[in-house]
Parts: C-alpha cells; structure tokens; sequence
C-alpha cells in the first residue's frame, strides 16, 4: 500500500515540481485588478451575464501570484479574460484555483460542478471519456480559429496555429479522439555543475559510452554524479532507452500508419501495435531488446542518489554535492534567480547509445521525451445549458475563448510573461533561458510514451514494481514476469473494450517480414506443442 501512495500521482507534473524548491508559494496580497473574480464556485454567475466561463489556469500561469514567490505576480491572463470581455460584454472569465486530482475531478464532472475549462494531464482524462464528462475537441481543431487572419497559421485549421505538431498530436486518446490543447512545451535536460566538471576534469559527453566513464569519475572525485527520482526512470527514461534500442527496427514492426499523425509521429507504435506485438513475443522474456532495456536502465540508476523514492532531488544538487540532475526546463527559472547557487550552470541533452554501449543501439541521437505542459480540456460543465454538445451555444463560447487564448498577440502575453515554459503557438518567440530546450523540442518524437501506453491500472503497477526492480529488491526475471502479467491484463481489458484490428495488422506483418530477416534478435515464442 506504500508504494501505491508514493506513486499514485507519479506524473510528469510531480516530478517537474519534487521537493519544496519548486513550491509555488502564494503571496501574502495577490495582485486583483479591480472587478476581478479572485475564485469560483458553480453558482458565481455574475448578475448582467450570459456566460460566466470558469477557467483552471493552472500554477504557473494564475493571475495575481508569482510562480517560486519570484518577481511581480502574474497578471497575463488577467489581461486576455479584459480583452475578451471586451469584446463580448455578455461573457465573463472567472479564475478557479482547482485541485487536478483525479479523486477531485470525479467528484466534480460527475455532479457537473467541474470548471468549464480544467488543465489536467490528459492521460488522467483518458479513463473517463467514455462518460461524456471532457468535450472531443477534433472538430474545432480541424476548422478554422476564427481570430485568424487569412493566410496565417490557424485560418485554415486550428491545429496549424501549434508550433510542436508531434507532441501536440500525440496526446490523441486511446479511442482515437483529442481531448486537450497542448498550451506550451516542457522538455528535459541534464542540468551540471560546471566547476565540479572543470575540477574533476570532464567534459559534456559525446555517446553514451563517455557519460558513464564521466559518471565513473565524478563518483570516484567523491560526488554524487547524478540526481534523480523513481518516476524519471519509470517515464522518461524508459522511453529514451526503449527508443534507442528499437528505433532501427522499426520498419519492420511499425504496422498503423495514420495518414494524419504519421507525419508528425513517424514509427509511433500505440496501443493496439504494442498488444499485437506482444502475442508475438515482443515485450517479454523472450525479447532480448526487452530485456537489454531493464539491465540498462538499472546500470544508470547505480550513479544516481540513493534515495530514488522520497529524496528531494534537486537539494543535493543545489548544495553542490551531486554534479548533475535530471529535470526539466522549469527550473532554470528558478536556478537563476537562486542567489544561494554559487557555481556555474549549464545544460545538455542525454547522449546516444553506441553499439559498444549495447549491440542493440540504433546510432541515433536521443529522441524528444518531453512533452505538453499546460494541458487544457472542455468539461461537460460547457454545456449545462442544454446538456447536448451539439445545441449548446454555451459550449461555442467555451471554445470561442480557448481559441482567444491562443492568438499570438494575446498568448504572449501569458506563457512569456516569465521563462517558465517553452512557447507552442507559431509566431511567439521563446525566451532566451529556454532557447537549449526549443531546440531539443525540435528533435524526433518519442517511439512510444511506454508507461502512459493503456491506462492508469498499468501504469500504477509498472511504477510500483520498477523501484523493487532498481533497488534490487526483485531480480530481473521477476521484474519481467511482473510486467508479462501487466501487459497481459491490459491486452485483456483493451482488446475487449475497443476490438482492434488485428487482422489488418497480420497482413502487414507478413509483407514486413523480409524486411525482419535482415535483424538480430528477433523474439521467437517456444513452440506450443
């Protein structure tokens, strides 16, 4: 039951905000400009109005704080919810600082009480589509933002407006329809200690090969050489090492190609590639690649901290005990304003695998595993008006101002009012402190978002059993038999929900397959007779 509790909410946003250093502290006075609603209930409408949009924000992003207690407080989107009542005095934009725990959002969607607009990790959508509580938003952005001149990016299709269309695309749901806009961009780095690298005498690494020796010496110089957490493992690290060890066979097990996301998302292999794919070996014991990813994984955890589970990571680095951390652009932000670091600091991005690091390695640079930052969806609270989507003029207006928001002129106004998050609308420039992880952002996408593949009951197990697997509490056969029955039951639980087409893939599978004959290591399943 520990473990569970530890990892219940292991999500992209816990990690990005471990350990009180990257607390947002709300200030003794928030700034409220005058005629503002500072907090919302579902019976705040405004006398004189026809629709009062309740609107979750977000920590980063809410008027009237200052994110880390740094510099003046955020008055951004104050300013978009004025220029959009402006334009429609019937419309008010009512602030809510809401909980994004899915025992709160149940609470809330099921008694239609939830914010018209929440910002929640879509994944945690994703288990509850099928209640009609979150809104499909693929007809909006597959038309027009009617804030859009003609000729710009967004006058012919609202999907064009984002600048990172394969992370953007990615969030698609399990049943094939999106649920969110991808607001901004997070990404990750190694963040290092440039006076413990000049002192120990290394240098940023080339290949894989040359961060373990740099590791190795950091270690033996009597430092930490990396900080980390479990979910980092559990999230982006098996994708980075799944990726890199996969990618080059890629053409021959790739079997859906969308002919929309397939550009943006070349080789993705989701749910149902990975469910056919695991009936023929891949995945399991008998995976060789499978099993080169686990021993990886956990030789890296050998230089990290080593409290994995409940550590705050980034202290260690802060004191100047560990030479590097793992975290994401969010802290630069505040690694600069921290008048306590007395080192130099810099950043840069995991390095590829060799074929003397594992003779599995594709020689391809380390892939994109970042991701959607501010993830905003359409509740079912949009269309109380008529309780049916598609007669509400209520929900038109909701979706009306998520378009607004996204207008450069008003958007730049919210995600560069501080260097927090890299932007991910075309024509808004990124802060110079967040320059290193646009340019990581541009790389290719992720093979898969492993952890995040079927739903939360799969995810939950996998992240429980990997601290055992780290920390040598279990073996590596165990852990992998622990992660066959996982698979297995969400190959169960999928399969009978949305029925794929297996024999689709089947037949492509047997055209691929010379294509195969030219790879090593090939799962092969033990004969059943």
């Amino acid at each position: 039951m520990i473990f569970k509790k530890i990892f219940k909410y292991s999500s992209l946003v816990i990690i990005l905000s471990v350990g009180t250093y990257l607390m947002w502290p709300v200030q003794d006075e928030k700034y409220i400009p005058e005629g503002v609603e500072e907090t919302c209930s579902s019976t705040c409408t405004p006398a004189n109005v026809k629709y009062n949009i309740r609107f979750v924000p977000g920590g980063y992003y809410f008027p009237g704080i200052a994110p880390a207690g740094i510099g003046q407080p955020n008055k951004g989107f104050y300013e978009v919810a004025a220029a959009y009542e402006n334009l429609h005095p019937d419309t008010k934009i009512t602030f809510c600082d809401a909980m994004a725990r899915r025992e709160y959002l149940v609470t809330q969607l099921s008694s239609s009480k939830a914010p018209d607009i929440l910002n929640v990790n879509v994944e945690d959508v994703w288990p509850d589509v099928q209640k009609n509580w979150y809104v499909p938003l693929d007809n909006y952005l597959n038309n027009p933002n009617p804030y859009i001149p003609q000729g710009k990016p967004g006058s012919v299709q609202w999907w064009d407006m984002f600048k990172f269309q394969a992370i953007s695309r990615g969030k698609l749901a399990p049943n094939g329809k999106m649920y969110c806009i991808s607001y901004d961009m997070i990404e990750t780095a190694i963040y290092y200690n440039k006076n413990i690298f000049k002192k120990v005498g290394v240098k940023i690494p080339k290949n894989w090969d040359e961060y373990e020796e740099i590791m190795t010496k950091i270690r033996k110089a009597g430092y930490t050489p990396i900080q980390t957490v479990v979910t980092i493992y559990s999230d982006w690290g098996i994708d980075l090492f799944l990726d890199q060890l996969y990618y080059n066979i890629l053409p021959g097990i790739d079997l859906v190609k969308d002919p929309v996301r397939e550009k943006y998302l070349q080789g993705y292999l989701d749910w149902d590639e990975v469910c056919f794919l695991f009936k023929k070996g891949f995945f399991t014991r008998y995976d060789k690649r499978y099993r080169e990813l686990w021993k990886l994984l956990k030789r890296f955890r050998k230089f990290s901290n080593k409290d994995i589970a409940t550590e705050d990571m980034i202290r260690g680095f802060v004191r100047g005990d560990a030479a590097m951390i793992w975290s994401s652009n969010l802290i630069s932000y505040r690694f600069k304003a921290d008048k306590d670091i007395d080192f130099d600091w810099g950043v840069f991005y995991l390095p590829k695998f060799t074929t003397n690091t594992t003779k599995y390695a594709s020689g391809v640079d380390m892939c994109v595993i970042g991701g959607s930052g501010a993830q905003f969806e359409i509740s079912n609270s949009a269309f109380s008006d008529t309780g049916d989507p598609k007669t509400s003029e209520r929900l038109k207006r909701v979706v009306d101002f998520m378009q607004f928001i996204t207008v450069p002129d008003q958007y730049r106004k919210v995600v560069n009012e501080r260097p927090l998050l890299v932007p991910n609308i075309k024509g808004v420039e990124t802060l110079p402190l967040l320059k290193p992880f646009e340019k990581i952002l541009h790389r290719r996408y992720t093979t898969t978002k492993w952890t995040y593949t079927f739903d939360l009951k799969f995810s939950d197990i996998l992240e429980r059993m990997l601290l055992l697997y780290l920390d040598d509490y279990i073996s590596l056969d165990e852990w992998i038999e622990w992660q066959e029955k996982n698979l297995e039951s969400a190959y169960r639980r999928f399969t009978r929900k949305k029925h794929p087409d297996f024999a689709a893939m089947e037949k492509e599978w047997q055209r691929l397959a010379p294509i195969r004959k030219n790879y090593i290591d090939m799962p092969e399943l033990p004969d059943k007779n």
